[in-house]
């Protein structure tokens, strides 16, 4: 998947479903995480049961295919994070949403599949992946924030303790400090001071920062939810990367398949944040617009409400 060769990938999972189901293996006492759900049972015309165990951005970036399950299920039931259950209301295909917590959902379902399971059961490529942006809060109209001469560049540069080579460098943060005519807003939740004055537009809600984040000209964010959310409300977002990034990213390219209005700067070097930064710093110093930004799949963007 990190080549991009997906077909080759759903290959392997099919082998290794198979061996599972062979062996009647049980994963229930392992973290949620690390759960296989799906036993290659048809979704079609069934009561569907989807979870949502992995990370924040993992449901947010992978929502978007409940839109093609509803056309291909009965009923959708959505388990999801309750952080998110307000923003994912604004997701089309969900026919319930639930809160995840421990223990049983609490509903009745016929078949139940983890949302990234979902990926395998429908056989994406990167040709069929869902790319019309947004699939979040797409009828909510978007202002501008003043001073209109200004850009307003909303900045996440810490993706937690769990991996912190994501993490921005505080030293080559800083550099972001050269670039005069910008207007920095913080979107990191509970992290120490960000490498630039920048005004919070977080809340405890993460539909409520979502929805300030709309007023933004640029997301800078590492890789971690941010990035996602931003890619779902179709803000133009750069996404900063380090030399071994998740499959997800791919492993060349600054087009995403998964964003058409996503940019990826990628690290040449392990652990080179410096000169990610000062190819951002360069690029908006040279007077960069959103309407300026080139987009991966342009007619695959809706215009703004």
């Amino acid at each position: 998947m990190l080549r991009g060769d997906f077909a080759q990938a759903w290959s392997i999972s099919d082998r290794v479903l198979r061996e599972r189901l062979a062996r009647e293996e049980s994963c229930r006492h392992w973290p949620r995480h690390l759960q296989f759900i799906w036993r290659g049972t048809s979704l079609r015309n069934r009561r569907v049961l989807v979870r949502c165990y992995h990370g924040l951005g993992d449901t947010i970036q992978f929502i978007r295919l409940l839109a093609q399950l509803h056309d291909h299920a009965r009923h959708t039931i959505v388990w999801a994070q309750p952080a998110l259950l307000e923003l994912l209301q604004s997701a089309s295909g969900i026919d319930v949403i639930l809160p995840l917590h421990d223990g049983a959902p609490g509903c009745a379902y016929d078949v139940d599949i983890e949302l990234m399971e979902l990926l395998h059961y429908f056989r994406l490529t990167t040709q069929t992946i869902p790319k019309r942006v947004p699939y979040l809060l797409e009828s909510l109209p978007r202002r501008r924030l003043e001073p209109l001469d200004a850009l307003h560049v909303g900045l996440a540069w810490n993706s937690g303790t769990w991996n912190p080579d994501r993490s921005l460098d505080p030293d080559a943060g800083a550099l972001l400090r050269s670039v005069c005519g910008v207007r920095w807003y913080s979107l990191q939740y509970q992290s120490p001071d960000p490498p630039v004055p920048a005004v919070s537009l977080v809340d405890a809600d993460i539909a409520i920062t979502a929805k300030r984040m709309l007023a933004l000209d640029l997301v800078l964010s590492v890789d971690t939810y941010t990035a996602h959310l931003a890619g779902a409300l179709a803000l133009p977002v750069w996404t900063l990367l380090p030399y071994d990034c998740d499959w997800r990213w791919m492993s060349n390219g600054e087009c995403s398949p998964w964003y058409p209005t996503m940019r990826l700067f990628r690290q040449p070097r392990p652990g080179d944040w410096p000169s990610v930064v000062r190819t951002v710093c360069h690029l908006l110093a040279g007077g960069w617009t959103p309407e300026a930004e080139p987009r991966h799949s342009r007619a695959q963007v809706a215009p703004p409400a």
